[in-house]
């Protein structure tokens, strides 16, 4: 008799507010009062970073900037748990979040540090998980269906694994995840949301009635704004009452492969692999601006941005050895509705100055009578250059060995 298969146990691990808790490792000072991440660096940071640059842990409170100094249109990469306490979270604007919490220390975005780490964490990691999926600077999947198989006590689902996960990570890094574990992707992501900070949540296929479906739609990684607001019209606010929608009608509303695919997902089901290496499908650089600026006051300005934008992506697609073929831009406006255009080339390049031209064509192509707030360049229809990552590195190498 063939024996049986184990049981597949996927686990998605996510550090916990992982800027921020960066930025405590950097002023433990900071810790038990609300701190913000966002925006760049102002006055206030560049005087401290000069005065305590070997020991930061020593600046004083006084040496912060304070969230209620701020003017501009940044919004907020990340905040402490205290400072979520206030209501004020990922993704909302820097004016906005002073309103609720105007004493909370501002910091700028150091990303080479969340960089540090995230490499560090991910290392701890591969050293007893080694099927990993990286999803991102501080989140990652991982396949640990025969690791718990072969565990003394396969029966706890995975949870003596997790621990082992958090604890080389806490060693290697000095921060804390949570983590969860389940029968796949889908069902791991959403457990890893249950029990944070510092939590792991196992979740059993038999569970899902019991855990998953009293949650709200949007908890489903792949359900966003949109989505969640055509499924309450229609009086589907958690997963369970997605569950009982009839498959057909799901598809009749929703189209056929999205339809098939909320059917399938209400009922916890998804069987994408853990992916050790995916190629990207596309790079994009964008900017907001300080002020709103316009086509044709602010042409000088805009033109130097543009081309920078342009010239950072074909520095992006050399430097890890790809060419697009579909160049693209975007736009957002004053009231915060977006423009996208883009053209297909004849054929794949890297070059800065094509790049440009085309980018350019497709700015013509969209309403530039208004003021805007945002501009981005995209590059898609992405294939691998090995000649180019070769010239991209000696290139590197050659001005390194004659700067010194």
């Amino acid at each position: 008799m063939t024996p049986a298969s184990p049981l597949r146990r996927i686990a998605h691990l996510d550090m916990d507010a992982f800027y921020a808790s960066v930025e405590l490792l950097r002023y433990p000072q900071l810790k038990g009062i609300p701190v913000v991440i966002g925006g760049g660096r102002s006055a206030i940071d560049e005087a401290r970073l000069k005065q305590y640059s070997q020991r930061l842990h020593e600046a004083p409170l006084t040496a912060f900037d304070r969230l209620k100094n701020y003017t501009g249109r940044g919004v907020i990469t990340t905040a402490t748990y205290d400072a979520r306490a206030f209501g004020v979270g990922s993704a909302m604007g820097l004016m906005k979040a002073a309103k609720l919490c105007p004493d909370a220390v501002l910091l700028p975005v150091t990303f080479d540090e969340y960089s540090k780490l995230s490499r560090a964490f991910k290392a701890a990691v591969l050293t007893i998980a080694p099927v990993m999926e990286n999803r991102g600077v501080d989140e990652i999947y991982l396949d640990l269906t025969s690791l718990v198989a072969q565990s003394p006590d396969p029966s706890d689902g995975g949870r003596s694994v997790a621990l082992r996960l958090q604890n080389a990570v806490l060693d290697a890094t000095g921060l804390s995840c949570s983590i969860g574990v389940a029968p796949n992707k889908l069902l791991a992501k959403m457990a890893s949301e249950f029990n944070k900070p510092r939590g792991i949540s196992v979740v059993w296929a038999h569970e899902i009635a019991t855990h998953i479906w009293p949650l709200p739609v949007r908890k489903i990684n792949g359900i966003g704004p949109k989505a969640e607001e055509k499924l309450h019209t229609q009086g589907i606010h958690t997963i369970g009452q997605l569950a009982a929608q009839d498959h057909a009608a799901l598809i009749l509303t929703h189209g056929k492969s999205y339809g098939a695919w909320l059917h399938d997902a209400a009922h916890g089901r998804d069987d994408s692999p853990v992916t050790t290496h995916s190629e990207p499908v596309s790079m994009s650089r964008e900017t907001t601006f300080d002020r709103d600026l316009h086509a044709i006051h602010d042409k000088a300005e805009l033109s130097v941005i543009f081309t920078e934008l342009c010239e950072q992506i074909a520095q992006d697609l050399q430097r890890k050895g790809y060419v697009a073929k579909t160049i693209g831009i975007k736009l957002k406006y004053q009231d915060y509705t977006s423009a996208t255009r883009d053209q297909t080339l004849r054929a794949h390049t890297n070059d800065p100055t094509l790049i440009r031209r085309v980018a350019g064509l497709c700015l013509k192509r969209v309403n530039l009578s208004r003021h805007f707030r945002l501009l981005g360049v995209k590059v898609a229809t992405l294939q691998r250059d090995h000649f180019a990552l070769s010239l991209y590195a000696l290139s590197s190498l050659s001005f390194s060995e004659h700067s010194d």
